[in-house]
């Protein structure tokens, strides 16, 4: 028999998405005789204690007991436990230095760490995750603050929606003016995006469409890998290359940055992958993008003039052109960026149904019997050591970077 424990979130501002709903908890109970799921008592959590107790989930604060420990964000240092198994969004892989103690009280008390994001197929897709609502949410946002911004029409805040389908109702009737919007990606975040795009009834074109003809009605176009980027010699994409050596390439997304006036990005970036666009262009007169959503929200990252996140309550803020200074949103002077750390906490019951499904299909079976290679590459530390595949993390566990 395995514990699985849902842990509280420690993290502050404290998370409300969960690993597992209720419903989902008595479909384990059910279906398993070798699992039994403990939860923690949370007065945060998207589903009430109440409604976990009326699923047959036992509560209570000790889970010492527990083989396995769940959670969603970064768990505080003096709370995790040592020897136990942890899966949660550690933002470790990448080297975050907001992380690094976090990464060495993990080898410090044997813990086998588990990151969420790391779960891939052997092409790279990602197996699990909230993508989907980051996309669908951040591209509310970005479309909400082009709106303030114009005065063209207005939108509510996601938050204040019961669900997605609730949210869905308040698109009835909006008429979007002629814009011009280039969403980045092909993953879930994008998915998101489109989805929202779809709903808003805002046309897709092609590329080359885009870059060339004039439109009397709004559109987007998808931007993905090989629109992107190209190697810098051979001038092709090949996307096992490029991830392997984003370095090799160069980015192909100066021509939008004149006929964008929204940005909805949902690309994956880290240090080696070349930027969208440098900082000095934004002065450009060239520069015609007003509203930029960084949703894959990598400060300093494929986005330059990302400044870091901002809140649920207040996910907006200007960039001055000049100084690339933080302003207030919808200024002549500035560009305008959405930039949230936790976007689905908007839509946080329809993202951990969404979320808990993709785990029980995917990785329960495998992590409470005999494991496998798809969770044999998500585990960053076992038994208080960095796995082989992560052994380039070793100077930052260190503290040596």
């Amino acid at each position: 028999m395995k514990k699985i424990g849902l842990i509280k979130e420690g993290k502050i501002p404290a998370d409300n998405r969960v690993a597992l709903t209720p419903d989902q908890c008595k479909w384990v109970h059910k279906n398993r005789d070798d699992v039994q799921i403990i939860a923690q008592p949370s007065e945060n959590r998207c589903f009430s204690d109440k409604e976990y107790k009326a699923a047959g989930v036992e509560l209570r604060e000790d889970l010492s007991d527990c083989d396995i420990l769940l959670g969603i964000k970064e768990v505080p240092v003096n709370l995790l436990l040592p020897k136990k198994t942890y899966l949660f969004f550690s933002h470790t892989k990448k080297q975050q230095k907001s992380n690094q103690k976090l990464l060495q009280t993990v080898l410090e008390k044997n813990i086998s760490l588990i990151d969420y994001e790391c779960f891939e197929h052997e092409d790279g897709q990602r197996v699990i995750g909230f993508g989907f609502f980051a996309g669908v949410v951040g591209a509310h946002n970005a479309m909400m603050a082009y709106g303030n911004r114009t005065e063209k029409f207005k939108l509510d805040r996601v938050y204040k929606q019961k669900n997605l389908q609730e949210l869905i109702h308040t698109y009835f009737g909006l008429k979007i003016p002629n814009v011009k919007i280039a969403v980045t990606g092909s993953g879930r975040v994008a998915h998101g995006i489109l989805e929202i795009m779809n709903l808003m009834g805002i046309t897709e074109v092609e590329p080359y469409d885009y870059l060339s003809k004039t439109f009397t009605y709004p559109i987007y176009t998808q931007l993905k890998g090989a629109d992107l980027y190209e190697n810098s010699i051979s001038k092709k994409y090949n996307r096992q290359e490029f991830h392997e050596k984003p370095e090799l390439y160069r980015c192909k997304f100066m021509p939008y940055i004149k006929q964008t006036d929204i940005l909805l990005n949902g690309i994956y970036w880290d240090k080696n992958v070349p930027r969208l666009f440098e900082k000095d262009i934004v002065a450009s007169n060239d520069f015609a993008i007003q509203t930029i959503a960084d949703i894959t929200d990598d400060a300093g990252g494929s986005v330059p003039i990302n400044l870091g996140d901002q809140t649920i309550e207040n996910p907006i803020y200007g960039v001055d052109k000049i100084s690339f200074e933080k302003t207030n949103p919808y200024l002549n002077s500035s560009v305008d960026i959405m930039a949230v750390g936790n976007l689905p906490n908007e839509l946080p019951r329809d993202a951990s149904r969404y979320f808990g499904e993709q785990f029980i299909k995917y990785i329960l079976e495998d992590l409470v019997t005999n494991g496998s290679p798809i969770l044999d590459r998500a585990t960053i530390t076992k038994n208080g050591k960095l796995t082989p595949h992560f052994q380039y993390l070793s100077n930052f566990a260190a503290g040596k970077l």
